[in-house]
């Protein structure tokens, strides 16, 4: 205490305050790639470490792209904050895809921004010094990240910054969640800030949503009345408490799940009410369809549900308004936090007269076809003469175990990988969310950080390592003791773009002469990126009888502190030359 009331007795600046309201928030970690914009900040940082004075731990990243997405890694695990702090509008413009996907993921994030100097002639401390500072002078900065964040504003003096931290993180916390974006020049960080002393339970996010009493008793009468009853979700697992409460739902009316898309781990799949990620395989059969926390349930030009099915859609946002053309015909919207309505929903079913015989006959058809399902899974994934994604998978799950920490950002892949590889346990699987791809990176480093205990393992495409910018993602896992094992499915070429071409075209030019322009091959020595960069272990299989002995190499490895690369070359998507 009496170095804090030395150190505001002695020049107590905005950028002080900005510091003393992240640690008295809880924000842990600043995600950082400084520029000229950051001298008011970095000598806060230096007075704190000097006079002892708290403050988040600081990492560097030599990518914005690589800080923001451990930042949202770091928010799916713990569901806090963490902070970025980026470089005006270049820095901002180099977050890429990644505050896409923070946005997309509904996970929180603070973003701080700098500005260009707003003084030129040495009017005020932090006036204009470099010719870059004129360069990066432009109309409306927050512009570039307006789309996908919840709430932005420009400090405008140092005496009310930390109101405005407080008010930013209380607005990303509050469902649904998101990115908020702060800018703040050095002129008003030099100034003299000031300390409110504020309490954290006076800034709280918005409490969660649960159903009215009418929508409830609706839902309820809804699913006593079913005779095929089916649920859809795809990411209720943000919430690991919600998925015990999907459970004894699902258990007291034998209905089962269907995941798709699953950004997490929603419903345990040794379940026998777990029915895979297709819902074309229930649309037609179910009479009542309750979707719960998830974006796209199915694709309306490619599936469509039985007419005469009872749709309900129970979501923080049902209406994905942030989605300019979207619908799915559903005959009842429910605006609610999923834990708090399958709470309410429990509740009311443990006191409800439920068909006891019907449900039984129900639950014994649905284990039988649960298993009947892996046994066709599990066929599939037998060894052939070159690696198969099945293949890969089935020998990842037996090899990586239940407390492993899974990063899914697989794209062509994805599919396969959800189908699987089975996750039983809350947080231990996720996805980005979004679709810039090159999330998995970072978040594996923001993963780590928020479960040092844990093992991490990131699956990725060769594209996808690629636009992670490995160089700086590895430096960072290895700077900052955050090891995780990568293993890359390398078709050699964007196997999305070509399975697009192949949907829209089945018969065309492309697919018939091998025409795509998706190949990069010849394949790159990837892993060698992340062994220059950070010390990594770097592994090449292209042989089913290599990939056990590489895996097991590669967990070794990481359990030792370093982190590992596996690059599996699968055969190439696409054989084009030019």
């Amino acid at each position: 205490m009496l170095l804090l009331t030395y150190a505001k007795k002695n020049n107590y600046t905005a950028a002080d305050a900005l510091n003393d309201a992240l640690v008295n928030a809880g924000v842990s970690y600043i995600f950082a790639n400084t520029g000229t914009d950051y001298p008011p900040i970095i000598e806060s940082w230096a007075k704190y470490d000097v006079l002892g004075l708290p403050k988040p731990e600081i990492i560097i990243c030599p990518h914005e792209m690589v800080a923001l997405s451990a930042a949202q890694g770091y928010a799916q695990v713990t569901g806090q904050a963490q902070a970025v702090f980026v470089h005006v509008d270049v820095g901002t413009q180099n977050l890429g895809g990644s505050v896409h996907n923070v946005y997309r993921c509904r996970v929180p994030a603070f973003i701080l921004a700098g500005v260009s100097p707003f003084t030129l002639e040495g009017e005020l401390k932090g006036t204009r010094n470099a010719p870059i500072q004129f360069l990066q002078n432009v109309h409306d900065q927050a512009s570039i990240v307006r789309e996908y964040t919840k709430w932005y504003y420009e400090v405008r003096t140092g005496k009310n910054i930390q109101q405005l931290v407080y008010r930013g993180l209380q607005i990303a916390h509050s469902d649904p969640q998101g990115p908020v974006y702060l800018m703040a020049a050095r002129e008003v960080l030099e100034e003299e800030g000031r300390d409110i002393e504020a309490e954290m339970t006076k800034w709280g996010p918005i409490a969660p949503i649960g159903l009215a009493e009418e929508a409830l008793n609706d839902l309820c009468e809804a699913l006593l009345a079913a005779e095929n009853p089916v649920i859809i979700t795809s990411y209720l697992g943000r919430n690991p408490d919600s998925v015990a409460q999907l459970v004894s739902l699902c258990e007291r009316l034998a209905v089962p799940v269907i995941e798709v898309g699953a950004g997490y781990m929603n419903f345990p799949a040794d379940h026998p009410l777990h029915l895979g990620h297709e819902p074309a395989d229930f649309l037609q059969e179910a009479d009542f369809i309750l979707i719960i926390d998830s974006n796209l349930p199915w694709i309306p030009a490619q599936n469509k549900p039985n007419p005469k099915a009872k749709i309900y859609y129970l979501d923080i946002d049902p209406l994905k308004e942030a989605t300019p053309l979207w619908y799915i015909p559903a005959d009842k919207f429910f605006k609610a936090n999923s834990y708090a309505a399958l709470l309410q929903i429990n509740k009311r079913l443990q006191q409800a007269k439920v068909a006891e015989e019907r449900i039984a006959k129900r639950f014994k058809r649905l284990q039988a076809a649960h298993e009947q399902l892996w046994a066709e899974i599990k066929a599939k994934e037998q060894p052939k003469e070159v690696l198969t994604p099945e293949f890969i998978v089935g020998t990842l799950r037996d090899v990586v175990g239940d407390e492993t920490i899974i990063l899914n950002e697989t794209t062509s892949y994805a599919p396969i990988v959800e189908r699987h590889f089975a996750r039983n346990k809350p947080g231990t699987w996720f996805m980005s969310g979004g679709s810039a791809l090159g999330w998995f990176g970072g978040a594996a480093i923001g993963v780590k950080l928020a479960c040092p205990e844990k093992r991490v393992v990131a699956f990725c495409g060769d594209g996808t390592y690629i636009f992670s910018v490995p160089s700086a993602t590895y430096w960072v896992a290895h700077k900052y003791k955050t090891p995780f094992l990568t293993v890359i499915f390398n078709n050699q070429g964007w196997g999305a773009a070509q399975m697009a071409v192949k949907q829209e075209h089945p018969d065309g030019y492309a697919v018939k002469n091998d025409k795509f322009w998706t190949s990069i091959s010849p394949a790159a020595d990837l892993g060698a990126i992340a062994q220059a960069a950070g010390n990594a272990l770097a592994l090449t299989v292209s042989e089913p009888a290599q990939l056990k002995p590489a895996l097991l190499a590669g967990l070794q490895a990481i359990d030792e502190g370093r982190s590992a690369v596996l690059n599996l070359l699968l055969p190439p998507a696409s054989r084009q030359k030019i």
